[in-house]
């Protein structure tokens, strides 16, 4: 029952539609036998740090940034919950160093594991770029926005573009309106999944 729970988390084509997890991450959550509602909120922050990734790469072309390693970290972010399944429907951050280790005892280089360990430090010195375009994936799939996080990214965006702050938020304001417009849709999606399988 479990498992087939996961698969349906990992395939069911959703309201939007959501992309599927990249394959690495799919098999590491089977292995794991991951949560069937930490599945689905993975593919509903993975898919929308696509579409984050993508808007960012159109408006802001001169920023620099690893998009792959941005997709990655929000399909893996909370994969901590796996071993602190009372934080899918409760607070805690237990999960964000248990995240951190359980990706890299794995396999997963520090570079990339390190999104579930640092996903809600956007304040944390060092925090680059890739880390605020998982945060903000992280709060914008359910609609929320969180304006502290938003302005460092308007400031790096502004840094990389030469364009006056104003015009970036802007930018960057249109983008997030749109993104979080699908988010109920995407909260009831993962609604359907159940927290244990």
């Amino acid at each position: 029952m479990t498992a087939d729970s996961l698969r349906r988390a990992l395939t069911a084509p959703g309201d939007p539609p959501l992309r599927p997890l990249p394959d690495q991450v799919a098999a590491l959550l089977e292995t794991l036998h991951a949560p069937p509602r930490l599945a689905a909120h993975l593919r509903a922050v993975h898919d929308v740090a696509v579409q984050l990734a993508d808007a960012v790469a159109d408006r802001f072309p001169q920023l620099p940034f690893d998009r792959e390693a941005v997709l990655f970290g929000a399909a893996t972010h909370d994969i901590g919950k796996i071993r602190h399944p009372e934080e899918l429907s409760g607070p805690g951050s237990a999960h964000e160093p248990a995240g951190f280790e359980l990706l890299s005892r794995h396999g997963v280089a520090e570079s990339l594991a390190r999104f579930a360990r640092d996903h809600a430090s956007w304040q944390q010195v060092g925090i680059g770029v890739d880390d605020l375009l998982v945060s903000v994936a992280d709060k914008v799939w359910k609609g929320k926005r969180v304006t502290d996080l938003e302005g460092l990214l308007v400031d790096r965006l502004a840094d990389a573009t030469g364009r006056e702050r104003w015009s970036v938020f802007l930018d960057l304001d249109d983008i997030l309106d749109r993104i979080a417009a699908d988010a109920d849709r995407r909260l009831a999606f993962q609604a359907t999944h159940p927290v244990r399988g």
